[in-house]
């Protein structure tokens, strides 16, 4: 019956997916590829009045294995892209984008940045309205282009600058690339999103033309606009641009504040600790500690001979001083439970100091400090230490037994 018949081929039309599936998961892309054939032939031969669209599973499917096939070629490649461009007008610019991504990771800049273009000049109805981000992604890449040859006219003059080298088409081609770069650049970071990569390209293009105030603006935009997502690197960037302009430390502490409070494990906290450490107001210095025992909560860190070391000073100083000695006291109650299997076990002391005896001599510091003179880790490594004959670890044996009664206030 005509209904028995749709159904079976229904059904192999589903099997032959599978099959397409399976081969993709083991890598067995020939096989994959016949399938895949076959499946398309199926296709053409479906005279169901129910519409499957596989456009768009041939195309994500047919460009899978293509990118993996042993004798695929750049050209067969391209001659299926095409053929995609004229199955669905719904998905033209997306399979257009993904087409010069495939072309650029093969380093075909130019035949990159001429389909972007093709696709740029694109009109299709109604449906050139309906694809508005998808056009403004292909501008975007076309910027991002156009600023590749801007800096490679850049770097050109640059290295030539001091012999006298004097070109004026170079020169003039340099100023047309940044003109057609910042265009794109600036209408897509307008677009509430992650524009990582366009936002960098776009400060450097302003920055390199003296224009520095627009370029704060796009960075504070890019990271306090409530309406773009959270993103780290967005307040990275704008510190990184404060940092390199010269801006005050207050200016560049409240920066770093917010980072800390969104990734408290960046990278950057080092920096962060070390302004704070050096600042005159008790609230900042108390900020310092916290910042610091906030990043070694992650096990990114563990091994972090700076953290340690802006950790043992800072802890060093307030035994020493007897001042602020509930700020530790405050910051380990919240440790205690689980920072001395964490980071002071006996298998880690032993790893540490035959890895690293500049990071056991910090961590057992702060040991000492943290869980007195009797510490698995504290003994271990200020044993090896003085059995070695080195100076300082027989100072950090008596700095710690001589402060013992500071650990019973700190664990009170």
């Amino acid at each position: 019956s005509s209904h028995k018949h749709k159904l079976n081929f229904k059904r192999s039309k589903e099997v032959c997916l599978s099959y397409i599936q399976d081969a993709m998961l083991q890598k067995q892309w020939k096989r994959a590829a016949e399938f895949l054939t076959f499946y398309t032939e199926t296709l053409e031969k479906d005279f169901s009045a129910e519409y499957m669209g596989p456009s768009e599973m041939i195309w994500r499917i047919g460009t899978e294995i293509l990118c993996h096939h042993s004798h695929s070629s750049m050209k067969e490649f391209n001659s299926f892209i095409e053929q995609m461009k004229t199955l669905g007008v719904k998905r033209y610019l997306k399979v257009c984008l993904e087409h010069a991504f495939h072309l650029l990771c093969n380093g075909l800049i130019d035949e990159a940045y001429q389909n972007l273009s093709l696709a740029e000049s694109w009109r299709f109805g109604e449906q050139t309205v309906i694809q508005d981000k998808e056009m403004k992604l292909i501008q975007a890449y076309r910027g991002l282009l156009d600023y590749y040859s801007w800096s490679k006219q850049k770097n050109i003059l640059l290295e030539h600058g001091q012999d006298g080298f004097e070109d004026l088409s170079v020169e003039q081609e340099m100023h047309s690339c940044f003109r057609k770069a910042a265009v794109n650049l600036r209408e897509i970071i307008k677009i509430p999103g992650v524009w990582d990569l366009f936002v960098k390209c776009y400060v450097d293009l302003l920055e390199f033309y003296g224009d520095h105030n627009e370029a704060r603006q796009v960075l504070n935009e890019y990271a306090y606009n409530s309406k773009f997502p959270a993103n780290p690197n967005a307040h990275v960037y704008l510190y990184q641009f404060l940092k390199r302009h010269g801006e005050s430390k207050k200016t560049l502490v409240s920066a770093l504040k917010i980072l800390h409070d969104i990734v408290p494990s960046h990278e950057l906290m080092i920096d962060f600790n070390t302004m704070l450490q050096k600042s005159k107001k008790r609230k900042k210095r108390r900020l310092g500690l916290e910042v610091i025992f906030a990043a070694l909560d992650y096990a990114g860190w563990k091994e972090n001979v700076k953290a340690w070391n802006c950790l043992a000073r800072q802890m060093k100083q307030i035994v020493i001083s007897e001042k602020h000695l509930d700020w530790i006291k405050q910051e380990w109650n919240s440790r205690k439970d689980w920072w001395p299997a964490f980071h002071f076990s006996r298998y880690l002391a032993k790893k540490n100091w035959q890895e690293n005896e500049s990071l056991s001599y910090e961590k057992a510091l702060v040991a000492g400090i943290l869980l007195g003179k009797d510490c698995k880790y504290f003994k271990y490594v200020s044993h090896r230490g003085c059995k070695a004959q080195v100076k300082r670890f027989r100072i950090l044996k008596k700095f710690v037994n001589k402060h013992n009664p500071v650990y019973l206030r700190v664990s009170d």
